[in-house]
């Protein structure tokens, strides 16, 4: 199958391409490049790419592909807050386009990369794919958004596939330090300390980078009709913990590491666990491999044998402060494209 893999040099893209390669797919990214650069340890190699904003698409872009997987978007709750606009535009209105252009150019299966924070403020029960939508977010808002929208565009035709992964840990050769189990390991390992800024108690649902990637070659080779413009929790049941059980298991990984709740965040009113029984009855021989202690051990391996700095693991590989660096250089403008070469 030919694959639109767009946001595939960032952190879940570019651990996602190399199985679907794996899987017999013919694979092409579309990337603006906002963190190509964010590579820690061998710089990956990426298929072909189409270096478009997404806000730029053409349907001539999409003309060929049978099916396009869509995870570029600016993943982050604080960058949300700080330009919600801004989420909006992309996570949003670039994304339900992007639908509406691959539905124009024949493009059959659609792949949407949605989340479980779409759950909010759940409280203790396991919540299933018909739980009632909290967005707490201005992220998880846009994503409600891309759903609702999508699915309208859905007919015989185009077949949208929503997935919610969890909350996303591991390592990519493109990282990420400001997602919880990825940081809390970084700071061990560069301070010795596992900090925990809110009181702990929140419930996260947590899955590897590996582990979406899977389920997304298990989405393209599911029959289309069983999972026609239908949402799937992606994770395990086995990793809903609490964010203070994260710290634990972070504790148990890095020798000489000590763990300091601080409270002075409060409690985080995102809260829920999930319940993943669906993908499982859906796609045939798909689970979730990884357990938060394998990540935990994956991340400590590979941060010593990189030698992970302080200044990569605040900047480059933080989301926001990446962004900000890019700004401060000239290379981005106010919203967030890349400034031509003498503009």
């Amino acid at each position: 199958m030919r694959v639109l893999v767009t946001g595939h040099q960032g952190y879940l893209g570019t651990v996602m391409v190399p199985q679907l390669v794996a899987a017999g797919h013919e694979v092409v990214g579309l990337d603006s490049g906002l963190f190509a650069g964010c590579v820690l340890g061998s710089r990956p190699t990426d298929p072909e790419t189409l270096a478009v904003d997404l806000r730029d698409l053409t349907v001539d872009h999409l003309t060929g592909f049978e099916a396009v997987i869509h995870l570029a978007a600016l993943s982050n709750d604080p960058l949300g807050a700080l330009a919600p606009e801004i989420t909006y535009d992309i996570n949003h209105h670039a994304s339900v386009r992007l639908a509406a252009l691959a539905k124009d150019a024949g493009v059959r299966r659609f792949l949407y990369a949605s989340t479980c924070s779409v759950y909010g403020a759940a409280g203790e029960g396991l919540v299933s794919e018909e739980a009632p939508l909290r967005p707490l977010t201005p992220y998880a808002e846009s994503k409600v958004r891309v759903e609702s929208d999508v699915t309208d565009l859905a007919d015989s035709g185009f077949s949208p596939v929503f997935l919610r992964n969890a909350t996303a840990f591991g390592f990519s050769p493109r990282l990420r330090a400001d997602i919880v189990l990825n940081n809390l390991v970084g700071h061990a390992v560069l301070s010795g300390e596992v900090l925990v800024l809110s009181d702990g108690t929140p419930w996260r649902p947590l899955v590897h980078a590996k582990d979406i990637a899977s389920a997304n070659v298990h989405a393209l080779a599911a029959p289309i009709e069983k999972i026609h413009c239908k949402a799937f929790n992606v994770g395990d049941e086995s990793n809903n913990v609490t964010v203070a059980q994260i710290a634990d298991a972070v504790v148990d990984t890095v020798p000489g590491s000590r763990l300091r709740i601080t409270g002075e965040h409060g409690a985080d009113p995102r809260s829920y666990r999930v319940d993943f029984s669906a993908i499982r009855a859906a796609f045939p021989g798909y689970r979730a491999q990884w357990s938060i202690l394998d990540g935990a051990r994956e991340l400590h391996s590979e941060y010593v044998a990189a030698g992970l700095t302080k200044a990569d693991f605040d900047g480059r590989f933080t989301r926001l402060a990446r962004l900000k660096t890019l700004q401060e250089s000239g290379s981005l403008d106010d919203s967030m494209r890349f400034v031509a070469v003498g503009a």
